[in-house]
C-alpha cells in the first residue's frame, strides 16, 4: 500500500494535538502512515510535540521561528512529507480523523483528489456557528466565481483535503492567509476529484484563528490566482454517497 503523509498546521494548540495523534493512528491501522506537524505556536505545543514525536516514530514536527501562517506551513510540510500520498487536516479536531481512511479508499480507487463535503447527502456543517457558516459560505461562492476550477467542487475552501504528490510536483505554490485547497487545486495538474460526505465537528479545545485579517488575505490570494491559475479542461468530479463509501472504506486492508 502506498505511504500517507498527512500534514497538519499548529498554532497554539497544545490541548488538541495528542488527541488527534491517537485517533489518526486508530483511524489509519494497517496503512503506512506519517503524521506531519508544521507548527507556529506560541504556548507549549511545541513541547508536547516533542514529547509525541519520541514516543510515536510516526510523528514529525518542525516548529518555525522567523515564518508564520497556515498556509506557507502546509507547502513547507508537504515539500518535507515522505508519502506518496499526502493529507491536510486541520488540528482542532472539527475534522472528524476517522474520515481519512475514507478518503485514502477514493484515492487509491482513482481519485487525484479526494474532497470530503460538507455539503452533499451525508455530510453536515454543524460544527460551525452561524457568523462562521455565514463567513464561510461567502468564502466558497467567491472562491467559485472567481476560479472555474472550483465551480464543480461543493466544498472548495476546507481545510480537509488528500491528493497524489505527483499533482503538485510542477506546481507554482504562493500560498498567502489561510485557505491552502483553493490554491493547490487552481495551480496543481489533476483530472479526477472525487468528494465524500463528512460530518464538521464542535472544536474541543482551543480557539478559531478567524480573523479579519486572514479574510482580507483570502480576497488578495482570489485576485492573485485569477491571473496564474492553470488553464484545464476535462476536470470529473464524482460524488460518493454515505453507503457506497462506506463500502469501499471496508475494502482498505483487506
Amino acid at each position: 500500500m502506498e505511504k500517507l503523509s498527512i500534514v497538519v498546521p499548529t498554532y497554539n494548540e497544545k490541548g488538541n494535538v495528542e488527541n488527534l495523534v491517537s485517533q489518526i493512528d486508530d483511524a489509519l491501522k494497517g496503512i503506512d502512515h506519517e503524521i506531519v506537524f508544521i507548527d507556529d505556536s506560541t504556548d507549549e505545543t511545541p513541547e508536547v510535540l516533542e514529547k509525541l514525536s519520541k514516543e510515536n516514530p510516526g510523528v514529525r514536527y518542525e516548529h518555525r521561528v522567523n515564518e508564520t501562517g497556515l498556509a506557507t506551513a502546509v507547502i513547507r510540510g508537504f515539500r518535507i512529507a515522505e508519502g506518496d500520498i499526502l493529507a491536510c487536516m486541520d488540528a482542532d479536531l472539527q475534522h472528524p480523523p476517522k474520515i481519512l481512511r475514507s478518503m485514502y479508499a477514493a484515492v487509491i480507487n482513482g481519485a487525484d483528489f479526494c474532497i470530503p463535503s460538507r455539503f452533499i447527502p451525508g455530510g453536515d456543517d454543524g460544527g460551525l456557528n452561524l457568523y462562521r457558516k455565514f463567513v464561510s459560505g461567502t468564502a466558497r461562492w467567491m472562491g467559485k466565481i472567481a476560479l472555474p476550477c472550483l465551480r464543480k467542487v461543493s466544498d472548495p475552501t476546507s481545510g480537509l483535503f488528500m491528493f497524489r504528490k505527483e499533482c503538485i510536483e510542477n506546481a507554482d505554490l504562493r500560498p498567502v492567509g489561510w485557505k491552502i485547497m483553493v490554491e493547490v487545486l487552481a495551480m496543481s495538474e489533476y483530472s479526477t476529484i472525487i468528494e465524500i460526505p463528512y460530518v464538521f465537528q464542535d472544536r474541543e479545545s482551543g480557539e478559531s484563528k478567524l480573523s479579519g485579517k486572514v479574510t482580507l488575505q483570502y480576497i488578495e490570494q482570489l485576485f492573485a490566482l485569477m491571473k496564474r491559475a492553470t488553464k484545464r479542461k476535462g476536470i470529473t468530479v464524482i460524488r460518493w454517497s454515505k453507503e457506497y463509501t462506506d463500502n469501499k472504506t471496508k475494502q482498505v486492508g483487506v
